[in-house]
């Protein structure tokens, strides 16, 4: 069988799209999507999507994680497959689409390399220790620390993941540290099992956090540096209730090609 793919980056998040409109996949097997995202033997990529029809919306996006299981919700992978939809003439300028989590809106530039994705509303989140814990279409626990960039964020981040706690679900780790103009952020994603270059929904866990900690109440606009480049998260913030939430950021094709599996 013969596969033709995308290849998109969000920054430095990367994805497999796959065009999945005639319905040839019904249902991946786990062990041919971890070989796909495999960097050494497959494709490599942090996670595969496909873009499927759904009845009420302009598309459907079926995610999957790089260990081949079926995915939460990605928001650099929601930015990536607006992009895909958009260079295979699903979309033009905005989309409704469905995602595991629910709708999303998002708007594209016309270039087609930067997209604003409509996430979920926030009201929950909890206190671990002096680190906080929330969802945001994915679970995230998000700690504040300090000298980010010398930081061993896998085992840092491996520990936390598979501790007592938070080890039969899984959790996405961040670590962040406020610098003069944005905050720098590092995520260590479950499914990947592995420091990734950029998380969207991480990036949106963490600013949350960084207002809910300082109290900043009403439109907030955090810049945010990840290892892959730059990202933003806006939201509207009343002290109870993270509304109006979108993440912000570049969605760029790198290659495509076929593979016979």
């Amino acid at each position: 069988m013969q596969i033709h793919f995308s290849k998109f980056q969000g920054a430095g998040n990367d994805f497999i799209l796959i065009d999945n409109r005639t319905n040839a996949f019904k249902n991946m097997d786990k062990n041919l999507v971890a070989k796909l995202c495999d960097r050494r033997f497959g494709i490599g990529a942090d996670g595969l999507m496909l873009l499927s029809t759904h009845s009420d919306f302009d598309f459907e996006m079926v995610y999957y994680n790089a260990d081949g299981n079926l995915g939460s919700m990605c928001g650099n992978g929601g930015r990536c497959i607006v992009a895909f939809a958009k260079y295979l003439g699903v979309i033009d300028s905005e989309t409704n689409f469905l995602a595991v989590d629910g709708p999303h809106y998002a708007k594209i530039t016309a270039e087609g390399n930067w997209v604003e994705l409509q996430m979920i509303d926030v009201e929950t989140i909890e206190n671990d220790g002096d680190a906080f814990v929330l969802n945001t279409g994915s679970p995230h626990y998000v700690q504040q620390v300090s000298a980010l960039q010398e930081m061993d964020v896998f085992n840092a981040g491996k520990t936390i993941r598979n501790s007592d706690k938070y080890k039969s679900k899984g959790i996405n780790v961040n670590f962040v540290e406020p610098k003069a103009e944005h905050l720098f952020v590092r995520t260590f994603e479950r499914g990947v099992e592995d420091e990734t270059y950029a998380c969207g929904t991480g990036v949106t866990a963490v600013a949350m956090a960084i207002a809910k900690k300082h109290n900043q109440i009403g439109k907030i606009e955090t810049a945010i540096e990840v290892l892959g480049g730059k990202l933003q998260v806006n939201f509207n913030y009343d002290g109870q209730k993270f509304s109006d939430v979108f993440l912000c950021g570049p969605a760029v094709k790198v290659f495509e090609g076929d593979l016979s599996i």
